[in-house]
């Protein structure tokens, strides 16, 4: 995705960029509020995430004017300011989203992943497809070219994190936050455990290497024909 990064605050910034960069995403950091407005209203993103406290024009004020000129592109407010007051007012400016600092990459990025699935979809889907691989999320069950593959409640799970993600990187820490809850590291192979049974069953069920190792980054479920 493409993410524009309102933010004066250069650390900050970079923190922001380098770490979405290395998820897959392409960023633009813009370090005043009128530069934001600028490219928000002159240019093509797919989410933004805004700052509150901008030189020039704030976040708030930068979001009600972009709103006001037809810009519909998704936001996330990520600021310091964390009453309910000041979340409220973010919200009601044109917001999609409200995140405080100091914050998890890994729950920036699945903020920003669950915005651009709610505007791609009014409705929750019912199934998922990545490649040879369909998924009942009704049923939790899973084939693999109309193929059924038999797997744990855990595994579904995991592999429900990686199609949803089909082609970007997931990372460890995202995946012990969205399949375990862990907010922390537990300092065990717990993941690459259930990777590796999970890429044993996909490969009997004819998937074999679907789901790659991206060396220090996460895992890649791969999309190529």
């Amino acid at each position: 995705m493409r993410v524009l990064i309102a933010e004066d605050d250069e650390a900050t910034a970079i923190f922001t960029a380098r770490g979405l960069q290395d998820l897959g995403h392409v960023t633009t950091i813009a370090p005043t509020g009128d530069e934001a407005l600028r490219r928000l209203c002159g240019e093509s993103y797919d989410v933004a995430v805004l700052d509150r406290m901008l030189p020039g024009i704030d976040g708030l004020s930068l979001l009600q004017q972009a709103r006001a000129n037809g810009c519909r592109t998704p936001a996330l407010m990520l600021t310091a300011l964390g009453r309910i007051e000041d979340r409220v007012d973010g919200l009601e400016a044109g917001a999609d989203d409200y995140l405080v600092k100091p914050f998890a990459l890994s729950e920036l990025a699945a903020r920003l992943n669950a915005i651009l699935r709610r505007q791609s979809a009014g409705d929750d889907p019912t199934s998922l497809s990545a490649g040879p691989l369909t998924m009942d999320l009704l049923h939790r069950e899973v084939a693999c070219a109309g193929r059924a593959i038999p797997l744990q409640p855990r595994e579904i799970r995991l592999l429900e994190e990686m199609m949803r993600h089909a082609g970007r990187i997931v990372t460890r820490t995202m995946l012990l936050e969205t399949v375990w809850g862990f907010h922390f590291d537990p300092q065990t192979n717990l993941v690459e455990t259930h990777m590796s049974r999970l890429r044993a069953k996909l490969a009997l069920g004819g998937a074999r290497d679907i789901i790659e190792t991206v060396r220090g980054a996460g895992y890649r479920l791969r999309v190529e024909d």
